[in-house]
């Protein structure tokens, strides 16, 4: 991992993010200082991923705080709102804003202010980003023992769909994460990263990640799934998630849907990776969730340049739900549930691991 540059940096009064639509071929930084840059970035995408979202939302309401510890809780609640219109699909960033607003509470509770409240926050924002690691180790882990179940100690071909490894989570990733991890411990063959269309994040982004960690792939067109499974080309998928709900109904980058439908038709396990910061389980069915649609530039051109006649129209949700019924199981850091429906993800909610 020593290639690997951090894609959120925090400077004390200032983040530094990688300008992930400039990868892989151009590593740059964007200098983020204030509440309104931190939601220009997370809307244009410099900064994506759903768990790095929400990392990105607590530094930047630390930011906010430290210009702005004369001011009351109402305005620390109406810069929390502003901040979670920046993308609407993600649980993340809602979570981990109103986290802090809930911190922000108990301190006033006990001081009147929120003078001093921002050395606070950026303490908790830090300590989020350090249990995330420890959380996505242990997913990696549990994932590494299922598939064990199944498989023994063969070396396995693995496929997943975007981009969840650092860029995306911070520490190691989600679904990436599993994949590096089975290829430290030489449990990994080959991997194959989907292309992701339309924003191409796995082939700019989760390409970039696995040179980077010397994991053997190849970059597929989704396309290509269906004729990979009969080839018998892919022992296991893992995905990521944006938004998790209570019978476990995940919404993910468009296309997992699809993806999780053709691994059922050919026996194929297909896995969700995500922390219990990206569960809602106050939605009941996926239906509720609420599906960002994304300019549509995205699709009719790549790179700045127009691939679609000039006339055409086009449509871009961002996501898409894959139902409970053809996941396989959902691993978070409490463990996984299988099969996936509402019991057992109450079940994994509540449990506890050393």
């Amino acid at each position: 991992m020593s290639n690997v540059i951090p894609p959120l940096q925090w400077q004390k009064n200032k983040m530094l993010l990688i300008d992930q639509r400039k990868l892989p071929h151009t590593e740059t930084f964007v200098e983020v200082k204030t509440l309104e840059e931190t939601h220009e970035a997370i809307k244009v995408m410099v900064v994506r991923g759903a768990p790095l979202i929400g990392f990105t939302a607590l530094y930047g309401l630390t930011l906010w705080l430290q210009s702005n510890e004369d001011k009351s809780l109402d305005d620390l609640e109406k810069a929390v709102e502003y901040l979670i219109t920046a993308r609407p699909t993600a649980v993340n960033l809602e979570f981990e804003s109103r986290s802090i607003l809930k911190e922000a509470k108990r301190y006033i509770a006990e001081t009147g202010s929120l003078k001093g409240f921002a050395a606070l926050a950026e303490d908790y924002s830090n300590l989020q980003m350090e249990k995330i690691a420890v959380k996505n180790q242990k997913m990696a882990e549990a994932a590494e023992q299922e598939l064990e179940k199944l498989y023994g100690n063969k070396k396995l071909r693995l496929m997943t769909l975007c981009n969840t490894g650092y860029l995306a989570c911070g520490p190691m990733g989600t679904a990436l994460g599993v994949i590096a991890h089975m290829n430290e411990k030489s449990k990994l063959e080959h991997a194959y990263a989907c292309e992701t269309r339309p924003y191409l994040q796995g082939s700019r982004l989760t390409a970039y990640e696995m040179v980077k960690q010397n994991i053997p792939h190849s970059v597929v067109v989704e396309g290509a799934m269906s004729y990979l499974m009969r080839k018998n080309l892919v022992d296991a998928i893992f995905i990521g998630a944006d938004r998790i709900v209570s019978n476990g109904d995940t919404a993910n980058k468009i296309g997992s849907s699809t993806l999780a439908i053709t691994a059922k038709h050919y026996g194929i396990p297909f896995y969700v990776v995500a922390p219990l910061c990206s569960f809602d389980f106050d939605l009941e069915k996926g239906d509720e969730i609420e599906i960002e649609l994304r300019p549509e530039e995205e699709v009719l051109s790549c790179q700045d340049v127009r691939i679609a006649p000039h006339e055409s129209q086009a449509w871009n949700p961002s996501f898409d739900i894959t139902e409970n019924s053809i996941i396989t199981g959902i691993f978070s850091e409490n463990g996984i549930a299988k099969p996936v429906n509402k019991e057992t993800l109450a079940k994994m909610r509540t449990a506890h691991h050393d």
